[in-house]
């Protein structure tokens, strides 16, 4: 293609400036070759106006200049001003923004130049081959720049597209792995608790031993039911999540567990939007989780209070009063509970009192 355009524009040249001097009679001193030659050389000039339209809008147009100066040595055949009127269609096209008003400025004083030169009769030419060409070529030079700006606005979206992308890929892995967190770290520290004491009393008191493992098979059932729930939300199934009903509920299986926890209800607690009441939820759960962890013995105590505008749990256990169980935690717990509290414009504090460990948080309801 661009060598068909690069022929095409030798035989425009020569059909419109080199054909016509050879029928009316090619020059035959140095002065009209040269004037023939500068208007032969400024229509070559348009093969470049794809690489460098700037210089061939200015070198085109300086060799313009020598037959106008030399216009009583040559011939100046009329076909060649579509070549003026593609010089012209070339600068419109070089430069945009300020540059591209400087230069309709430099070839409204370069065409004055060429027809005080050329003296009277050249201006409607002048004009005729000029102006419709240059109004042209800056509206075909507007709606590049437009495609452009098109394009690079669409690449930035997709660009943008793309990390929202990983953006919601990473928060829905994260959410996952809190949810598997909260589930499975609760339910295997219940059991782990609820087998060694089993195991204490297997011998010593066969009747509590059975109550214990009846415990521990329910905590068995329970984190299955958890994890068959998270496993239909990762399936795209609707579930509903845990709120702040099964806060006794779980309350209760800890104690079943040998904590000593208690657990109080204060203040309007209707109408909390559901992500508030997982969340609190949550709270309790890993609070109680970290207590039979970390402070096997020591009494909890838990309060949920309402105030109509949120909620406030409060979740605060005493030093540990027996050796500590051979649990582990991962330490993403409470960082991953801090991170959904904010998400919910809420604020959670975790950290040591001068009887044990607090946490508190507050949730907008």
């Amino acid at each position: 293609m661009r060598r068909l355009e690069q022929v095409a524009i030798v035989l425009l040249v020569g059909a419109t400036i080199a054909l016509p001097t050879a029928v009316h009679g090619w020059p035959s001193d140095l002065l009209g070759n040269v004037f023939t030659g500068s208007l032969l050389a400024g229509g070559l000039m348009l093969l470049w106006w794809r690489s460098h339209p700037r210089v061939v809008a200015v070198l085109g147009g300086a060799l313009w200049t020598v037959p106008a100066v030399l216009s009583d040595y040559g011939w100046f055949p009329d076909p060649a001003f579509a070549v003026l009127a593609l010089l012209t269609l070339v600068a419109a096209l070089g430069w945009s923004g300020r540059a591209a008003v400087v230069g309709a400025g430099v070839l409204a004083t370069y065409l004055v130049a060429l027809w005080i030169v050329l003296r009277d009769g050249s201006e409607v030419p002048l004009l005729m081959f000029s102006v419709p060409s240059f109004l042209a070529g800056t509206v075909l030079r507007l709606h590049r720049e437009a495609a452009e700006a098109l394009d690079r606005r669409g690449r930035e979206l997709e660009e943008e597209r793309e990390l929202f992308a990983e953006l919601a890929v990473r928060h829905e892995r994260a959410r996952i792995a809190a949810e598997l967190h909260d589930i499975v770290g609760h339910a295997i520290s219940v059991m782990v608790i609820q087998a060694a004491a089993g195991q204490r009393l297997a011998e010593r008191d066969p009747v509590r031993t059975e109550q214990v493992f009846t415990d521990l098979a329910e905590s068995a059932r329970q984190g299955r039911e958890d994890l068959q729930r998270l496993v239909e939300l990762l399936g795209g199934v609707e579930v509903s999540g845990p709120d702040l009903t099964l806060i006794e509920e779980v309350v209760t299986r800890a104690a079943r567990g040998g904590l000593d926890v208690s657990c109080r209800f204060e203040g309007p607690l209707e109408g909390l939007a559901a992500p508030t009441a997982q969340v609190a939820f949550r709270l309790v759960q890993e609070s109680l989780t970290n207590a039979l962890r970390y402070a096997p013995g020591a009494a909890v105590r838990i309060c949920v209070a309402g105030s109509g505008r949120g909620v406030t749990v409060t979740v605060d256990n005493d030093s540990s009063t027996r050796e500590r169980p051979p649990l582990s935690g991962t330490g993403r717990g409470l960082t991953g509970l801090r991170d959904r509290i904010q998400d919910l414009n809420g604020h959670l504090t975790a950290g040591p009192t001068p009887t044990g460990w607090q946490v508190r948080a507050t949730m907008p309801a």
